[in-house]
């Protein structure tokens, strides 16, 4: 495989991470055991077909040129059993996923790793996965782990050959007109979400409960709504099931603060919603394809339904701006910074992304899962944990999976010792907008 440099975006992931602050995102599979091996089984299969999935044997180096740069190649040393681990019995899986969640992935290695948690009662495991940020974004993570479970056909490989003339050219005169045009475009562009950046920066109206102080303790947390309930919701507020979905975050952070005594009076916090810039027919490609959209979640509204309809009509400007507008598109002013700046800058902007946002809130589709099985274990619960930004104290991950949706909290363990609380708080906001809707 020929070295395939990092994206901006990447790159930037790459170095924003520090060995307290860790950027990788997890997916917490808890399974019904087949046997009481199933847990070993189970860690045997994953790391057998490891080894033979294009992409997870690819680390990060960095490279000579451009200066700061990084590009990803096969380890030549890869060996599938330095990233399964076989832990100890647990007796709660996402109390042990939230302290996994701590630990850095090794920079040496492909930035990936497996945990298998063996339950306590022996009737049931866990399988953590995580990746870091600038190995795969959410979509590429879940084919990664797809391509693992029983019945997965091999991905073909994800590299692709360098294009013709890839290297150091100078342009053409009658390239010129076409690239002074891109060039004034992209910077407008650039100024554009720049501007949008200092205005959602200048109106905050967020809770002293999503800050912290990057202590990088991490709890976990999980939430289950019927995925029939939201549906039902959907069809009598319109919009989207994604709309209903923030919606139900936000009626459950309402909840929450009222419950811990901080009140929601006022807050609205700016969530940011990831927005996939994949090719949907190009599932495999490597590295991150993202925009995203910047949302104020209504959290001080008190009537639940008033709450969706915000929701819908935030998302609906969102949509009409594009992904590549709006203070939500910050990812990709990656894009003009050189390799240089990420290198050395990379601890700023980590702290600079509290000023623009209080908290994550991404949807990690899985396409077409029903049914999935390890070692012949059928999964009963999937949990999405997003990365935590670094003076942030909560992201939320949200993955639909057969007939329920699992809701991931991950959260800095010190600023938010409550986060069953907002777990619960989740289940109710979801289970009262169902019953008045007649479910």
């Amino acid at each position: 495989m020929t070295p395939e440099p990092l994206s901006p975006l990447d790159l930037s992931f790459w170095n924003i991470e520090s060995a307290g602050h860790p950027l990788h995102m997890g997916g917490l599979f808890v399974f019904d055991a087949d046997s009481p091996d199933a847990a070993q089984r189970a860690a045997g299969l994953i790391a057998a077909r490891a080894s033979r999935t294009p992409g997870l044997n690819t680390r990060i180096r960095s490279v000579l040129f451009p200066v700061g740069g990084a590009a990803r190649d096969v380890d030549p040393g890869f060996d599938p059993l330095n990233h399964v681990h076989l832990t100890a019995p647990v007796r709660d899986f996402l109390t042990a996923a939230g302290i996994l969640m701590q630990q850095p992935l090794d920079r040496e290695r492909p930035p990936w790793a497996a945990h298998v948690l063996p339950g306590a009662d022996g009737t049931s495991f866990a399988v953590l996965f995580t990746f870091h940020h600038a190995h795969a974004d959410g979509i590429r993570a879940a084919s990664y782990v797809m391509s693992l479970f029983d019945g997965a056909p091999v991905p073909a490989h994800a590299a692709r050959p360098p294009k013709s003339g890839s290297g150091l050219r100078l342009p053409g005169l009658r390239e010129l007109p076409g690239l002074v045009r891109g060039a004034v475009t992209d910077a407008g562009r650039g100024l554009s979400i720049a501007s949008a950046m200092v205005g959602a920066a200048l109106d905050v109206n967020s809770s002293p409960a999503l800050a912290s102080r990057a202590t990088g303790a991490r709890r976990a947390e999980g939430a289950i709504v019927d995925l029939r309930d939201v549906k039902r919701v959907r069809e009598t507020t319109g919009g989207t099931t994604n709309d209903v979905l923030l919606a139900v975050v936000a009626g459950g952070m309402r909840r929450w603060l009222d419950k811990r005594g901080d009140g929601s009076t006022g807050v609205r916090p700016r969530a940011l919603v990831p927005v996939s810039l994949r090719d949907p027919s190009d599932p495999t490609a490597s590295g991150n394809r993202l925009s995203g959209y910047l949302t104020r979640l209504p959290v001080d509204e008190p009537d639940p339904f008033a709450r969706v309809r915000a929701v819908r009509e935030a998302m609906e400007r969102n949509k009409q701006a594009g992904p590549a507008g709006g203070a939500g598109a910050v990812a990709l002013l990656a894009d003009f910074i050189p390799p240089l700046g990420h290198r050395f800058g990379g601890r700023v902007i980590a702290r600079s992304g509290r000023l623009f946002y209080d908290l994550l809130v991404s949807s990690v589709p899985m396409r077409g899962a029903r049914g999935l099985t390890l070692a012949d274990s059928r999964v009963r619960e999937a949990y999405p944990l997003a990365p935590l930004a670094p003076g942030q104290s909560l992201a939320v991950g949200v993955t639909p999976y057969e007939n329920h949706v699992f809701y991931g909290l991950l959260a800095d363990a010190v600023a938010v010792p409550d986060l069953d609380l907002l777990a619960r708080s989740i289940v109710e906001e979801a289970a009262e907008l169902a019953a008045v809707c007649g479910g």
